[in-house]
Protein backbone atom coordinates (compact mmCIF):
# COMPACT_ATOMS: atom_id res chain seq x y z
CA UNK A 1 0.00 0.00 0.00
CA UNK A 2 2.87 2.33 0.58
CA UNK A 3 4.10 2.30 -3.05
CA UNK A 4 0.75 3.30 -4.59
CA UNK A 5 0.37 5.96 -1.90
CA UNK A 6 3.81 7.31 -2.74
CA UNK A 7 2.99 7.35 -6.45
CA UNK A 8 -0.26 9.15 -5.81
CA UNK A 9 1.57 11.71 -3.69
CA UNK A 10 4.18 12.33 -6.40
CA UNK A 11 1.45 12.58 -9.06
CA UNK A 12 -0.44 15.07 -6.91
CA UNK A 13 2.76 17.06 -6.35
CA UNK A 14 3.56 17.14 -10.07
CA UNK A 15 0.04 18.30 -10.94
CA UNK A 16 0.15 20.90 -8.17
CA UNK A 17 3.47 22.23 -9.46
CA UNK A 18 2.09 22.54 -12.99
CA UNK A 19 -0.99 24.33 -11.74
CA UNK A 20 1.12 26.46 -9.41
CA UNK A 21 3.08 27.71 -12.40
CA UNK A 22 -0.11 29.13 -13.88
CA UNK A 23 -1.42 30.73 -10.72
CA UNK A 24 -1.08 34.35 -9.79
CA UNK A 25 -1.25 35.95 -6.42
CA UNK A 26 -1.36 39.58 -5.37
CA UNK A 27 0.80 41.31 -2.81
CA UNK A 28 -0.04 44.82 -1.59
CA UNK A 29 2.58 47.22 -0.27
CA UNK A 30 1.31 50.34 1.47
CA UNK A 31 3.58 53.39 1.82
CA UNK A 32 2.31 56.35 3.81
CA UNK A 33 3.46 59.97 4.04
CA UNK A 34 5.46 59.47 7.27
CA UNK A 35 7.40 56.72 5.47
CA UNK A 36 8.39 59.13 2.70
CA UNK A 37 9.28 61.82 5.26
CA UNK A 38 11.58 59.37 7.08
CA UNK A 39 13.12 58.24 3.79
CA UNK A 40 13.88 61.81 2.71
CA UNK A 41 15.36 62.55 6.15
CA UNK A 42 17.62 59.49 5.84
CA UNK A 43 18.79 60.50 2.36
CA UNK A 44 19.89 63.96 3.48
CA UNK A 45 21.37 62.74 6.76
CA UNK A 46 23.50 60.04 5.19
CA UNK A 47 24.72 61.61 1.95
CA UNK A 48 25.61 65.04 0.55
CA UNK A 49 22.70 66.99 -0.94
CA UNK A 50 22.17 66.02 -4.60
CA UNK A 51 23.76 68.59 -6.90
CA UNK A 52 23.80 68.77 -10.68
CA UNK A 53 24.48 71.32 -13.45
CA UNK A 54 21.76 73.55 -14.76
CA UNK A 55 20.42 72.37 -18.08
CA UNK A 56 22.49 74.03 -20.82
CA UNK A 57 19.76 73.56 -23.40
CA UNK A 58 17.79 76.32 -21.66
CA UNK A 59 20.55 78.92 -21.55
CA UNK A 60 19.77 80.51 -24.85
CA UNK A 61 22.59 82.35 -26.63
CA UNK A 62 26.17 81.55 -25.69
CA UNK A 63 28.11 84.43 -24.11
CA UNK A 64 30.66 86.30 -26.17
CA UNK A 65 34.44 85.95 -25.59
CA UNK A 66 34.35 89.16 -23.54
CA UNK A 67 31.68 87.68 -21.30
CA UNK A 68 33.72 84.49 -20.95
CA UNK A 69 36.65 86.57 -19.72
CA UNK A 70 34.38 88.30 -17.22
CA UNK A 71 32.93 84.98 -16.06
CA UNK A 72 36.38 83.58 -15.46
CA UNK A 73 37.09 86.43 -13.04
CA UNK A 74 33.87 85.60 -11.19
CA UNK A 75 33.48 81.81 -11.42
CA UNK A 76 30.01 80.38 -11.04
CA UNK A 77 29.05 76.74 -10.63
CA UNK A 78 25.86 77.12 -12.68
CA UNK A 79 24.31 74.33 -10.65
CA UNK A 80 21.23 73.45 -8.62
CA UNK A 81 21.33 71.68 -5.25
CA UNK A 82 18.35 69.88 -3.76
CA UNK A 83 17.63 70.76 -0.13
CA UNK A 84 15.78 69.09 2.71
CA UNK A 85 14.24 72.45 3.53
CA UNK A 86 14.19 75.93 2.06
CA UNK A 87 12.97 78.50 4.56
CA UNK A 88 9.60 77.17 5.73
CA UNK A 89 9.11 74.65 2.91
CA UNK A 90 10.39 71.09 3.11
CA UNK A 91 11.03 68.60 0.36
CA UNK A 92 8.12 66.19 0.82
CA UNK A 93 5.80 63.70 -0.86
CA UNK A 94 2.10 64.25 -0.37
CA UNK A 95 -0.62 61.82 -1.41
CA UNK A 96 -3.82 63.64 -2.24
CA UNK A 97 -6.71 63.44 -4.69
CA UNK A 98 -5.41 60.28 -6.34
CA UNK A 99 -2.07 61.88 -7.17
CA UNK A 100 1.51 61.60 -5.97
CA UNK A 101 2.65 65.17 -5.45
CA UNK A 102 6.16 66.19 -4.43
CA UNK A 103 7.54 69.55 -3.37
CA UNK A 104 11.28 69.87 -4.02
CA UNK A 105 13.31 72.57 -2.26
CA UNK A 106 16.51 73.77 -3.93
CA UNK A 107 19.19 76.43 -4.14
CA UNK A 108 21.77 77.21 -6.79
CA UNK A 109 23.61 79.84 -8.75
CA UNK A 110 23.76 81.06 -12.30
CA UNK A 111 26.21 83.31 -14.15
CA UNK A 112 24.35 85.33 -16.80
CA UNK A 113 26.36 87.54 -19.19
CA UNK A 114 27.86 90.67 -17.61
CA UNK A 115 26.11 90.15 -14.26
CA UNK A 116 28.43 87.82 -12.38
CA UNK A 117 27.17 84.97 -10.25
CA UNK A 118 23.58 85.19 -9.05
CA UNK A 119 22.36 83.01 -6.19
CA UNK A 120 18.83 81.73 -6.23
CA UNK A 121 16.62 79.38 -4.24
CA UNK A 122 13.06 78.19 -4.32
CA UNK A 123 10.77 75.21 -4.62
CA UNK A 124 9.44 73.12 -7.47
CA UNK A 125 5.94 71.66 -7.48
CA UNK A 126 5.94 68.26 -9.17
CA UNK A 127 3.89 65.13 -9.56
CA UNK A 128 5.20 61.59 -9.94
CA UNK A 129 3.88 59.01 -12.39
CA UNK A 130 4.62 55.33 -11.72
CA UNK A 131 5.54 52.84 -14.44
CA UNK A 132 6.17 49.11 -14.27
CA UNK A 133 9.13 47.87 -16.31
CA UNK A 134 8.45 44.16 -16.65
CA UNK A 135 11.76 43.40 -18.38
CA UNK A 136 13.85 44.79 -15.52
CA UNK A 137 11.26 43.86 -12.86
CA UNK A 138 11.32 47.39 -11.48
CA UNK A 139 8.70 49.92 -10.51
CA UNK A 140 10.00 53.35 -11.49
CA UNK A 141 8.72 56.86 -11.03
CA UNK A 142 9.00 59.80 -13.40
CA UNK A 143 8.90 63.32 -12.01
CA UNK A 144 7.07 65.99 -13.97
CA UNK A 145 7.75 69.56 -12.89
CA UNK A 146 4.58 71.63 -13.00
CA UNK A 147 5.92 74.93 -11.71
CA UNK A 148 9.02 76.53 -10.19
CA UNK A 149 8.79 79.18 -7.49
CA UNK A 150 11.95 81.29 -7.26
CA UNK A 151 13.35 83.74 -4.77
CA UNK A 152 16.76 85.25 -4.30
CA UNK A 153 17.46 86.33 -7.89
CA UNK A 154 16.38 89.90 -7.36
CA UNK A 155 14.21 89.49 -10.44
CA UNK A 156 17.25 89.03 -12.68
CA UNK A 157 16.66 86.32 -15.26
CA UNK A 158 13.97 84.64 -13.16
CA UNK A 159 12.01 83.13 -16.09
CA UNK A 160 15.19 81.70 -17.64
CA UNK A 161 16.44 80.34 -14.31
CA UNK A 162 13.04 78.79 -13.67
CA UNK A 163 13.14 77.00 -17.03
CA UNK A 164 16.70 75.79 -16.42
CA UNK A 165 15.78 74.41 -12.99
CA UNK A 166 12.70 72.70 -14.41
CA UNK A 167 14.66 71.11 -17.25
CA UNK A 168 17.48 70.02 -14.92
CA UNK A 169 15.11 68.27 -12.51
CA UNK A 170 13.31 66.57 -15.40
CA UNK A 171 16.55 65.27 -16.91
CA UNK A 172 18.68 64.47 -13.87
CA UNK A 173 16.18 62.84 -11.53
CA UNK A 174 14.30 60.64 -13.99
CA UNK A 175 13.72 57.78 -13.76
CA UNK A 176 13.57 57.08 -10.00
CA UNK A 177 13.69 53.44 -8.96
CA UNK A 178 10.88 52.89 -6.47
CA UNK A 179 11.01 49.11 -5.93
CA UNK A 180 13.17 46.34 -7.39
CA UNK A 181 10.43 43.71 -7.52
CA UNK A 182 12.80 40.77 -7.94
CA UNK A 183 14.10 41.57 -4.44
CA UNK A 184 10.63 40.75 -3.12
CA UNK A 185 10.64 37.29 -4.67
CA UNK A 186 10.74 34.29 -2.36
CA UNK A 187 12.16 31.03 -3.79
CA UNK A 188 10.41 27.77 -2.99
CA UNK A 189 12.15 24.39 -3.06
CA UNK A 190 9.82 21.43 -3.60
CA UNK A 191 10.43 17.89 -2.32
CA UNK A 192 11.56 16.79 -5.80
CA UNK A 193 14.25 19.52 -5.67
CA UNK A 194 12.42 21.64 -8.23
CA UNK A 195 12.47 25.35 -7.48
CA UNK A 196 9.79 27.93 -7.97
CA UNK A 197 10.18 31.68 -7.79
CA UNK A 198 7.87 34.66 -7.88
CA UNK A 199 7.92 36.98 -10.89
CA UNK A 200 5.94 40.21 -11.09
CA UNK A 201 3.47 40.01 -13.97
CA UNK A 202 1.70 43.29 -13.44
CA UNK A 203 1.71 46.25 -11.07
CA UNK A 204 -1.00 48.76 -10.40
CA UNK A 205 -1.35 51.40 -7.73
CA UNK A 206 -3.92 53.46 -5.97
CA UNK A 207 -3.52 56.69 -4.05
CA UNK A 208 -5.73 57.13 -1.03
CA UNK A 209 -5.52 60.09 1.37
CA UNK A 210 -2.10 59.89 2.99
CA UNK A 211 -1.02 56.56 1.49
CA UNK A 212 0.15 54.87 -1.70
CA UNK A 213 -0.95 51.27 -2.21
CA UNK A 214 1.12 49.27 -4.70
CA UNK A 215 -0.60 46.07 -5.81
CA UNK A 216 1.79 43.54 -7.36
CA UNK A 217 0.43 40.58 -9.29
CA UNK A 218 2.95 37.73 -9.03
CA UNK A 219 3.12 34.56 -11.06
CA UNK A 220 4.96 31.44 -9.94
CA UNK A 221 7.48 30.16 -12.46
CA UNK A 222 10.00 27.34 -12.46
CA UNK A 223 13.47 28.56 -11.63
Amino acid sequence: MRIPSLRLFLLFLALSTAAFGQQRSEVTISLNEPFFDSLIDAIFQNSPPPEFPLSKSERGLSPSPAVNAFASSAPCADSVTLLRENKATKTAVRLRDGRINATVAFSGNYGPPFLGCIDFSGTADTNIELQFDRASQKLVGRIKVNSVNLDGTGGVGAPLVGRMVQSSIDKKLNPIEIIALDKLSFPFTLPNSARLRMRAANVRHEVVPGALNIIISYEFVKD
